[in-house]
């Protein structure tokens, strides 16, 4: 499985030969292994004079090493260099083949963006179930129980005197029995979240008991819970991932809507946004991207200069800022999405956004 750590190491890759990086879909619903492997050698056809040697190592591990257990894969080849990635994603990714200076990166940033790291809770008047979820992943399952709620007085019918002043005093007893227990889960959740370092939070469970866990949640985790839905206690962890991908895929949705609304605001007020592919490179150059927001799909041939890295959609006789020269370029938005996550800002890829796509499909929110 893919790791922050593993990613990093594939952006600070600075081979000194070209590297063939693959992204085939392998879900069931997209063929057979057979058809997938025929789908392969159309997608490397293009590369046996310029990559043989990646290509034919890319094709030997989907024959030989890969056990078709996931719904995606990702491969990066640079024979010369002796370097070779493969991953497994259990979540379904659109197939396509680059072969650049680089590992191509950017599918992982929107993969990421929309399936990494979703912590997810299951509440109920007596404890919590906690679920960290990664790429579609179960990363790891654990619970807490508290004190049994009772929700009848002890000793008989529901007309009979019970202990702390019948049914009156049971239900208040009952009632505090519930709220310890909730405030006992969310200190559970919040550790839990903590530590699996979790950047989005759903929780499951009727309404009642997830706005009291809610209620005992610190403003921080709060502000990360970005759905709820109901779902009974006992419900297994696939059927958990199923509901809360569907909730969480909604509220992406939602917020690609907003931020591509507020990139294209603030550019027009000329306060702290960009759009259209120039003006967001000179934008990266300088390091002011906060959040680089893209089209899916979109891709621009550019320049970048051999000394500085400036990026540019113009072809330059010179650098502006250094003199040295430059080299054309496959694809400059690759390298924006590079640029943007080493000065440690966020990558959007949002889809069927047709305010972007008359925004030149990309922009960004700044940060000065």
């Amino acid at each position: 499985m893919l790791t922050e750590q593993d990613l990093h190491e594939l952006i600070a890759l600075r081979p000194a030969y070209p590297v063939l990086s693959v992204y085939l879909n392998v879900s069931p619903s997209a063929g057979s292994a057979e058809a997938q492997k025929l789908r392969l050698r159309q997608l490397l056809k293009d590369y046996q004079a310029t990559a043989a040697r990646d290509a034919a190592a890319i094709e030997s591990y989907v024959d030989h090493e890969y056990d078709w257990s996931g719904r995606s894969l990702a491969m990066y080849s640079c024979a010369a260099d002796g370097f070779f990635r493969a991953y497994s994603f259990a979540v379904p990714l659109r197939s396509r083949a680059r072969l650049m200076d680089r590992p191509y990166v950017k599918p992982l940033a929107d993969l990421l963006d929309n399936y990494g790291n979703y912590g997810v809770a299951l509440v109920d008047k007596q404890g919590v179930r906690m679920f960290h979820f990664h790429l579609g992943e179960l990363r790891e399952q654990v619970g807490t129980l508290g004190e049994t709620v009772r929700h009848t007085k002890r000793g008989g019918g529901s007309t009979s005197p019970g202990r702390r002043g019948g049914t009156a005093g049971q239900t208040r007893y009952s009632e505090e029995v519930a709220e310890r227990n909730m405030k006992d889960a969310a200190k559970f959740a919040a550790r839990f979240l903590a530590e699996n370092h979790v950047r989005r939070v759903l929780i499951g469970g009727t309404q009642e008991n997830v706005a009291q866990f809610l209620s005992f949640l610190s403003k921080s985790w709060q502000s990360l819970v970005i759905g709820t839905f109901p779902l009974e206690m006992t419900a297994g962890h696939n059927q958990v991932l199923e509901k809360a991908m569907q909730v969480a895929l909604e509220a992406e949705e939602a917020k690609e809507a907003r931020l591509v609304s507020a990139v294209v605001t603030a550019a027009a007020k000329g306060r702290e946004g960009v759009i259209r592919l120039e003006d967001t490179l000179s934008a990266v150059h300088d390091g002011r991207v906060q959040t680089l927001v893209i089209s899916d799909g979109f891709r621009a041939p550019g320049y970048r200069c051999l000394g500085c890295g400036y990026l540019t959609s113009h072809a330059l006789e010179e650098c502006p800022f250094c003199g040295n020269r430059f080299e054309e370029i496959e694809d400059a938005v690759e390298m924006a999405v590079r640029r943007v996550m080493q000065d440690g800002g966020e990558i959007e890829v949002v889809h069927d956004m047709p305010p972007l796509e008359e925004a030149g499909n990309i922009g960004g929110l700044l940060r000065y």
